[in-house]
């Protein structure tokens, strides 16, 4: 089985920088990509960024500010978030939607989620 466990988070001046951790734990052969999403108070959970090997996505809001990182030695991603804005404020959540273990693939899995607020 697969956990994903996040660090980081917290609370920010507009303008700052935070970084977003999520480390993969358990028994599994591969994960293709991993990605995150935010929820911000009464929103729709939204993608963020997604990464698989060689290759990633940043959503348009994010985009030039944020940057999805992979440390497959580590079995680690990252969401490094510079240039921060109150409307970041959320809280986020690595996913990887397909692990391959020795028990089939297992699908949707999410981390626990960490907050992150951005104050003006």
């Amino acid at each position: 089985q697969v956990q994903l466990v996040q660090s980081g988070g917290g609370l920010v001046q507009a303008g700052g920088s935070l970084r977003l951790s999520c480390v993969a734990t358990g028994s599994f052969f591969s994960i293709n990509e991993m990605s995150w999403y935010r929820q911000a108070p009464g929103k729709q959970r939204e993608l963020v960024a997604q990464s698989t090997i060689g290759d990633s996505n940043v959503a348009a809001s994010v985009k030039g500010r944020f940057a999805i990182i992979r440390d497959d030695a580590k079995n680690t991603v990252f969401l490094q978030m510079n240039s921060l804005k109150p409307e970041d404020t959320a809280v986020y959540y690595c996913n990887a939607p397909r692990v391959g273990t020795n028990r089939g693939v297992k699908f949707d899995n999410w981390g626990q989620g960490t907050q992150v607020t951005v104050s003006s």
